[in-house]
């Protein structure tokens, strides 16, 4: 293979300036404290990463994919880029790939709904639309395979290119900014997997730090990550999730089940019926993902209180409410799946009430 002409360098060196100044332009994301009793001895931080330009946590691994292959000599002047994602992932590497003028096309099941699609080509991204949802990785690879061509393939790589050791990782952030709370080291960092690489990333930095924060990662009805989790197994399958950004139906490359000490199955129903709450008690809109992580803090919460334990738990806000005003908070497209959240609503209130969360796992 020959080198990189002078010329390519001069390019992606500066395209390496201008991914890092998108991060540079801005302060860290927001840690918000989420109201509970002083007296519990317990505090509830939620890291808001819808504040992110593409307004998700996807745009931490967007940036990343890109810097990794910038740097790895994988991106030049004349490559076009392709994601199997239909998600917030497409939507930040749109972003990027036309801060540094190169095309991006986005594989995605062609059920995939017109306010995606726009979400995507808002940021000039090319949707390839596929009819079957399984075939969308297949198309990608084989995209990806010609020449000037890259499969940034997010699944395979969002644990490989995060410094989980720092340089603004999300895990040093957090440590960072809780730096001056009541319990500064948290007793629990709380997130799902999408592709396991944020989960693998706090693993990782806590223990290379040596603090004794543990991971709980909670997953949603129909994806395989728990079962994996469980039973050791990497070729468990499951359904598919309908809380979006999390849950997969097959276990990812990306997922680090060794670096994880906790694991907890939550219903979807509950998982709408928080991120509601969430709007309701603090006025911060939230998508499903970020109630999926509020149920698995209240329920360590719960635990620790029981316990007699006092401390901190760290959770994410992941992504905005106003991307699933016709979804999550549409009473109408919830009942149509049968989630119960009047139970969910309740069981939530009584935790807020007493400290108390029962449900099933």
């Amino acid at each position: 293979m020959a080198g990189m002409r002078i010329e390519d360098r001069d390019w992606v060196e500066n395209a390496l300036r201008i991914v890092e100044a998108d991060a540079n332009r801005s302060a860290d994301t927001h840690l918000h404290p989420f109201p509970l009793p002083a007296s519990w001895g317990i505090d509830l931080y939620l890291k808001d990463e819808s504040v992110h330009p593409t307004g998700s946590l996807k745009h931490r691994l967007a940036r990343s994919l890109f810097l990794f292959g910038l740097a790895n000599g994988d991106i030049g002047p004349r490559t076009t880029l392709v994601e199997a994602s239909s998600g917030s992932t497409a939507v930040s590497e749109a972003y990027f790939a036309r801060l540094i003028g190169l095309e991006f096309v986005a594989v995605m099941p062609a059920s995939t709904s017109p306010a995606k699609i726009a979400l995507i080509e808002r940021y000039g991204g090319i949707c390839r639309l596929v009819e079957s949802s399984g075939a969308v990785y297949d198309v990608a690879e084989e995209l990806g395979a010609q020449e000037n061509w890259l499969y940034l393939d997010q699944f395979t790589n969002a644990s490989v290119v995060t410094d989980w050791r720092g340089n603004n990782s999300i895990a040093a952030s957090i440590f960072d900014q809780m730096s001056l709370e009541r319990f500064p080291v948290p007793s629990w960092v709380v997130v799902g997997a999408g592709t396991g690489g944020t989960s693998a990333t706090i693993g990782r930095y806590v223990r290379y730090r040596r603090v004794p924060t543990r991971v709980c990662v909670v997953d949603p009805e129909g994806s395989a990550f728990h079962d994996a989790w469980l039973t050791g197994r990497r070729d468990v399958v499951g359904t598919g999730s309908r809380i979006e950004g999390i849950g997969r139906p097959r276990v990812e490359p990306s997922f680090v089940p060794a670096v994880i000490e906790r694991m907890e199955r939550v219903p979807d129903a509950a998982s709408v019926a928080a991120a509601r709450m969430l709007g309701r008690v603090t006025g911060l809109h939230a998508g499903g993902s970020t109630g999926t992580n509020l149920i698995g803090a209240f329920r360590l919460i719960s635990e620790m209180r029981a316990a007699g334990e006092r401390g901190s738990i760290v959770t994410l806000l992941c992504d905005g409410g106003e991307r699933y005003e016709h979804t999550y908070y549409d009473d109408d497209w919830v009942a149509e799946r049968g989630w119960d959240l009047a139970a969910e609503h309740d069981r939530i209130d009584r935790f807020l009430a007493t400290g108390e969360f029962s449900g099933a796992s």
